[in-house]
């Protein structure tokens, strides 16, 4: 049983695909079979790709992202996905409070799952400088090794 995983940001443009990427690399590379997805809570670039400085950061880490499209969370999410992991707490909110009752994915915040990291926030690189995408990318990539290694140890299992 392949499990699957959905990461969560405001316009699903900057850091969930960033997110996504880091981990398909991740379960790629250890042979891992696991579902995985990017979403925003906001509607405003449905359909398109994801920003070009995040498109460029990718591309330095060995990936090619510009065939993602954004989206918007639907409440079938909450049935389609074992996990949404929001990438910060305003998003997990909002996740929270459109969370369908008897949705069965698990709700947690990316830095939940990197030990020290507990409750923060990925910073939205958005308004910023290249270096800040490479910060997402060095955050995102560090919980995605994370998230291989308990999704590895669950052996299938919901984590």
């Amino acid at each position: 049983m392949s499990q699957s995983v959905l990461f969560v940001c405001l316009g699903n443009i900057c850091r969930s695909p960033l997110a996504e990427a880091a981990l398909r690399r991740e379960c790629a590379a250890s042979e891992l079979t696991v579902i995985i997805d990017s979403a925003g809570t906001g509607d405003w670039h449905v359909g398109q790709p994801p920003d070009e400085r995040a498109q460029a950061t990718a591309a330095r880490n060995g990936l090619d992202i510009g065939h993602l499209r954004a989206r918007q969370v639907t409440g079938s999410d909450f049935h389609d996905f074992d996990h949404i992991i929001a990438l910060d707490n305003q998003n997990l909110r909002d996740l929270t409070a459109m969370r369908p009752m008897k949705a069965v994915a698990k709700l947690s915040l990316l830095f939940d799952h990197v030990a020290g990291r507990a409750g923060e926030d990925v910073a939205d690189p958005f308004y910023g400088e290249v270096e800040d995408f490479d910060q997402t990318w060095a955050e995102v990539t560090e919980a995605a090794t994370t998230i291989r290694k308990w999704l590895e140890a669950s052996q299938g299992e919901p984590i």
